[in-house]
């Protein structure tokens, strides 16, 4: 699903000056490689994001993608979402939120949701080590899968 135009401008905006401020050059694959991403909420693996950007761009490799994907993760303005076994999916939406993930079609769908920000991290876990961050997946059903179950 196509996220509106203002989010595309704000995460647009966002990427220029995050490359600005690092020194990133502003390359033409690595806008579109954006641009792609940034349009969606679907949560795009790399072979899809190569695919759809080979339209725009049809000298574009595999390997400026994956690579495009990783420098833009390590920017900070992608998280790569390991959703269900496989290939990794990628979010431009970098602002706190969870994700839903339909265990039957791999629908994945964003959601915000104040009371699993501030979930405590158990004591199991923080002996394990030092934890930067939580993220809560829901799995399940979506609603056009769950219909054709009845």
């Amino acid at each position: 699903m196509a996220v509106s135009k203002a989010e595309l401008r704000r995460r647009m905006n966002r990427f220029t000056e995050t490359c600005r401020d690092n020194g990133l050059k502003l390359t033409h694959q690595r806008k579109e490689v954006f641009r792609e991403l940034a349009g969606t909420d679907t949560h795009p693996d790399a072979e899809r994001i190569y695919q759809a950007v080979r339209k725009r761009v049809p000298a574009i490799s595999r390997d400026t993608v994956y690579r495009t994907l990783a420098t833009l993760e390590e920017q900070g303005l992608v998280r790569k979402a390991e959703i269900l076994a496989g290939r990794g999916r990628y979010d431009a939406n970098v602002d706190r939120h969870h994700h839903f993930v339909c265990t039957e079609c791999g629908l994945v769908r964003d959601f915000t949701c104040e009371a699993m920000d501030h979930l405590a991290i158990p004591r199991a876990a923080a002996s394990l080590g030092r934890v930067h961050s939580s993220h809560v997946q829901l799995r399940g059903l979506c609603a056009a899968c769950a219909g054709r179950k009845r």
